[in-house]
């Protein structure tokens, strides 16, 4: 690219958008779009804008420019219920989420990409709950043009998709609430109401629900009964490490089988996730009646989109699993679970 005065550029192409920023309006906007053929009545705007200078495309330049490099990495990063710009807007493209789901993205992959230093590609966190039309990620080379080989590589490391979204598919719910207490009505059951009012902005439907003793065969068979009842089970209550606290034991009696026991996620360590005849099992502790993000809140959204979790995607917990105070005002946007 060739760099003119603008008092030069009568009649010449522009080869990039010029931004204009409105700091009494907070407002940044395109002046002008690549490729305005530049007028008499421009120059003082441009000017205005500390343009003193633009760059023009020669014939023979061989570097690829930005609106380019943005338009030919979007649908190649872009997969499953991902929606991208048509058209760059100064250089960069925006990806957004088609349907409510959980963002997926791969971290060493887009580690690798960034790497390059040219390009940025910056998303928010793996494993983030979305709605439609979310911003996701954005990508943009850093200088107006680079070397095509440079995009060459970005091609290479996607050749299947980066970004994803993973719709929710569980509609249904049982919770079984553990506890002589409760069953007795000795105390009001207070998890019940805390589930629902969770599930319903997922679209998730308790469908049933039941107060059982701390009694071990009853727990149990109640679970083998949810699990072919509903797409997901909460068993709630009895979790900790207390003599009569048996409703881990139950399930695994019902055939409930756990990856690992509990989770490096404070408030709601005893929160434990198991698998029954394809179901989600989950064993629900007393942490997720009194704090509105928990080890619960940190793992639903993968629950419900049924995405696999492994025992490492577990540990890794540790890394932000310690609720801040005052997280529940702003959870899912804020640290807590971003591991």
């Amino acid at each position: 690219m060739r760099k003119v005065n603008v008092e030069d550029a009568l009649g010449l192409s522009l080869g990039h958008d010029i931004t204009e920023i409105v700091a009494a309006k907070k407002m940044k906007r395109v002046a002008f779009r690549r490729g305005h053929v530049i007028q008499a009545e421009d120059v003082p705007r441009l000017l205005d804008l500390g343009k003193n200078s633009i760059y023009i495309v020669e014939d023979g330049d061989t570097d690829i420019h930005e609106d380019d490099a943005a338009k030919t990495v979007a649908p190649l990063a872009a997969g499953g219920n991902v929606d991208h710009d048509a058209e760059p807007s100064e250089g960069k493209i925006n990806f957004r989420a088609a349907v409510p789901g959980v963002f997926r993205v791969d971290p060493e992959r887009l580690y690798r990409i960034n790497r390059l230093a040219i390009p940025t590609l910056v998303t928010i966190p793996n494993n983030f709950p979305v709605q439609a039309g979310q911003l996701l990620a954005g990508f943009r080379i850093v200088p107006l043009t680079c070397d095509p080989t440079i995009i060459d590589q970005v091609v290479a490391e996607l050749d299947s998709p980066l970004l994803a979204v993973e719709p929710y598919v569980v509609k249904t719910a049982s919770v079984l609430v553990t506890g002589s207490e409760v069953y007795e009505g000795r105390i009001k059951d207070a998890f019940l109401p805390r589930l629902q009012e969770t599930l319903k902005p997922f679209g998730v439907e308790v469908n049933y629900s039941t107060i059982i003793p701390d009694d071990r065969g009853r727990i149990s068979a109640e679970v083998k009964q949810a699990v072919g009842n509903s797409d997901i089970v909460f068993v709630t209550g009895g979790t900790s490490v207390d003599p009569d606290d048996v409703t881990v034991l139950a399930m695994e009696d019902a055939g409930v089988r756990f990856t690992v026991r509990g989770m490096p996620v404070q408030p709601g360590n005893n929160f434990t996730m198991g698998q029954c005849g394809g179901i989600s099992v989950c064993a629900v502790p007393a942490a997720t009646i009194f704090h509105k993000a928990t080890a619960l809140d940190v793992m639903l959204p993968r629950l419900l989109a049924r995405i696999p979790i492994s025992d490492e995607d577990i540990h890794r917990l540790g890394h932000g699993g310690l609720a801040q105070p005052g997280a529940e005002d702003h959870f899912p946007d804020c640290t807590f679970g971003i591991g």
